[in-house]
């Protein structure tokens, strides 16, 4: 068995004649929490968006748990294990946030139409227990407002939890986080680091995020790679990222690698 659960190689994405992700080699080790970043526009959600099966790839393959996604539908790439959370929330704003997770368990349960229509006894039961699921995961991600309220009318840190909630309700081997501490505070940005370790540990899984903070990057992270203009440019922990002078260049300008000031 490999001890990768993803494994990327030479992908490239053109629109037109912009090339977006560049021959990018990338693999992801079987239960760590690696993270991908890069100045904006350097091809990191594009990127994601691949592994998803949202965009598919001009050139290159990309291995999920030992299978091929080349050609899977998002719903088909998410049954398979790997969910995702979107720089954007995206959540029903109607719906309770207890119905906003147990939409994301579609895939595991067993009912169906005429057991839905009927309202038969096993489908009650199953419908229940996805609920007590869905409580289970808003408590255990740390939604503090109300499980029946809309979720619209939740605070924005709860509405950012509320989103990996119901990505945990797949059952993911490889969470994926876009921009997870967007539109946080620093207190919010502090905490969601234990919390990211947490959901790693106790669901026993992978987790690959995009992020803008350096201090949540360089704080949760065991490997980071480092997109610019659609290319890498660096690889390793956050110590080599750090004082890699491609990457210094990449945030702050030529001048910064020759200590002008």
């Amino acid at each position: 068995m490999s001890d990768l659960i993803l494994d990327a190689s030479q992908i490239r994405v053109e629109f037109g004649g912009l090339v977006a992700v560049n021959d990018v080699d990338f693999q992801i080790p079987t239960g760590s929490i690696v993270a991908l970043i890069g100045p904006n526009g350097a091809g990191k959600t594009t990127f994601f968006n691949v592994l998803t099966g949202l965009y598919r790839s001009t050139a290159g393959t990309v291995m999920f748990d030992g299978q091929p996604i080349a050609g899977r539908a998002p719903h088909q790439i998410a049954a398979m294990g790997m969910a995702r959370t979107f720089q954007n929330i995206r959540l029903f704003g109607t719906m309770t946030a207890t119905e906003n997770v147990m939409v994301a368990m579609h895939a595991h349960l067993k009912g169906g139409l005429w057991q839905t229509i009927f309202g038969s006894p096993g489908q009650r039961r199953e419908e229940q227990a996805a609920r007590d699921t869905a409580h289970e995961l808003i408590d255990f991600c740390g939604v503090n407002g109300d499980p029946d309220e809309f979720a619209k009318n939740l605070s924005y840190g709860d509405q950012r939890r509320l989103e990996v909630a119901r990505a945990l309700a797949l059952r993911p081997k490889l969470l994926l986080l876009d921009e997870p501490t967007a539109g946080m505070n620093p207190q919010e940005s502090d905490d969601f680091i234990a919390f990211v370790r947490r959901v790693r540990d106790a669901k026993q899984l992978t987790v690959l995020l995009i992020e803008h903070d350096m201090k949540v990057v360089m704080g949760v992270s065991e490997r980071i790679t480092v997109l610019e203009y659609g290319s890498k440019i660096a690889e390793g922990t956050g110590e080599e990222v750090r004082a890699n002078e491609r990457v210094i260049e990449a945030y702050l300008g030529k001048a910064a690698t020759h200590g002008a000031t």
